[in-house]
């Protein structure tokens, strides 16, 4: 690879995420808003691992018209026992591999010198990292040039775990364990019942160190703590009150309140640009002849993985809710239950692959939406207005399914409180049987009931998403600020150097 242009006078701002589709999404997202704000003015790159590539030029092609100006660099990707070559993300391996990947991602010894060779190439003038890549702090302060955190989750779920781990560290979380359930964090002053979460729905590595050592969590605290500062894929108006409760509590360094980063800087979409690519998804053909709001839409993200007996009992479930269904299902070789399309017929669609998810939501023919609580989801969903009904599976999921049902009261869980046992541990998780699936599709799709009720709340949400990201909005504000510092931090540097 070429030597960068010392003659280049643009900010050269290199953006680093951590190895899932999950990450790798937003972090595109967050230099094409970068480069837009200020073409004249701004390089942005991301840097991934190889096989990663791809998936930043899927994003660049389906959501983003002008998808020339972020440039893509990468550097080789460790080789890791049990993983063949080509397998760097988390969407691309099974349940059972995907700590191998976890693994090699806090492996300083195999990933850092990697990416430090690669950076250190591109001579950048500033680094947004990942927190997971704990090293890129004491990279980019050998090389003199400001480094920032980018959190794709949002600050709800984050003070959460955060509280909790502080309380972990002192001993006291096992004590705070009542009934089997923690209570989360409550703002000071904040009025309403408590927040309980069962210690099964707790994020793995606050349960276990088997496979990640709870002393990397404090390196990830430490290490964001010696940034420049910190962005946000949020806004303020989606976690009122959280945004200033987090942005006080890290200091020094300002935060960035930059989402939702899938809207256009203009505060519209960012379309999934199906026809610029080969005309639309049959997913669109299929919602074009459905009535408005009828449709109940389902799809959980990348990660999720579930057994073929849940998929069984999901498939029955929507069969008998007797509701139209859209139902993204990410494992291609299943085969619904013998019999199962012959009696849905037209009323549900089934669609295995990539659907263009963010043009589904907006649809008007889309009443609401089942979710797994993933951060990026629950940004599109807002921004789309669309009400939902939880599904949460993984990681912090759980904790953001009580800002969407408990906070913000746009939605409710599909599985109800006292229908069984729910936990971050696939084994633990009780099956959702079919008659629970109907039951809760019927109730909050019928007229009148939760779905219409949550509506009204997610619909105001979407007009201040957008508002938020258009010309003057606080997210676009917070975007500009965060330039203006960089390029402030840029012409000390500069200074420093000619007055030594």
């Amino acid at each position: 690879m070429a030597s960068p242009d010392q003659g280049n006078k643009k900010l050269r701002i290199l953006l680093i995420p951590f190895f899932a589709t999950s990450h790798i999404g937003p972090f595109t997202d967050l230099a094409v808003h970068l480069a837009a704000a200020r073409p004249d003015a701004i390089e942005a790159t991301v840097v991934v691992s190889t096989a990663n590539a791809s998936v930043v030029r899927s994003v660049l092609a389906r959501r983003h018209a002008d998808n020339k100006a972020v440039r893509v660099a990468t550097y080789p990707f460790p080789a890791v026992d049990g993983l063949p070559p080509g397998v760097e993300n988390l969407s691309t391996v099974t349940a059972a591999d995907a700590w191998r990947i976890t693994v090699a991602t806090f492996d300083e010894a195999q990933v850092r010198p990697r990416q430090e060779s690669l950076v250190r190439e591109l001579s950048p003038d500033a680094i947004i990292t990942d927190m997971h890549f704990v090293w890129n702090a004491a990279v980019a302060a050998d090389l003199g040039v400001p480094c920032l955190t980018f959190q794709v989750i949002g600050v709800f779920a984050t003070k959460a775990i955060t509280d909790l781990q502080s309380s972990s560290r002192a001993g006291l979380l096992r004590d705070t364990i009542t009934g089997g359930a923690v209570a989360l964090p409550r703002l000071e002053g904040e009025g309403g019942p408590e927040i309980l979460i069962p210690e099964t729905e707790l994020p793995e590595f606050m349960r276990s160190q088997e496979i990640l050592d709870t002393s990397v969590m404090d390196r990830i605290t430490s290490n964001a703590a010696r940034c420049f500062g910190r962005a946000v894929n949020t806004f303020l108006d989606l976690e009122p009150g959280y945004c200033e409760a987090f942005a006080t509590s890290l200091k020094p360094g300002p935060t960035y309140f930059v989402g939702p980063l899938a809207l256009s800087p203009a505060g519209g979409r960012a379309a999934e640009a199906a026809e610029k690519v080969g005309g639309s998804s049959p997913c669109i053909d299929w919602l074009g002849r459905m009535p408005s709001r009828s449709v109940l839409f389902l799809c959980f993200g990348s990660l999720t993985h579930f057994t073929d007996a849940q998929l069984v009992e999901l498939a029955l479930g929507l069969e008998d809710s007797g509701k139209p269904f859209l139902w993204v299902v990410r494992d291609d070789t299943w085969v619904p239950p013998k019999g199962w399309v012959e009696r849905v017929g037209e009323r549900g669609m089934l669609f295995k692959g990539w659907a263009p998810q963010t043009e589904i939501l907006e649809h008007p023919a889309v009443g609401a939406f089942v979710t797994h609580c993933g951060w990026n989801s629950v940004l599109e969903t807002v921004s789309a207005g669309v009400p939902v009904l939880t599904w949460p599976m993984d990681f912090e999921q759980f904790i953001i399914e009580r800002l969407l049902t408990e906070v913000l009261a746009i939605g409710e869980r599909l599985f109800p409180e006292g229908a069984g046992v729910r936990s971050t541990r696939r084994e633990e998780h009780d099956l959702v049987s079919a008659d629970v699936v109907a039951r809760a599709v019927a109730r909050f799709m019928e007229p009148g009931g939760g779905g219409d009720v949550a509506r009204g709340r997610v619909k105001e949400l979407s007009a201040r998403a957008r508002g938020a990201m258009a010309e003057g909005g606080a997210s676009h504000n917070d975007l500009k600020r965060l330039i203006d510092d960089l390029m402030q931090a840029r012409t000390e540097r500069s200074r420093s150097k000619l007055m030594a």
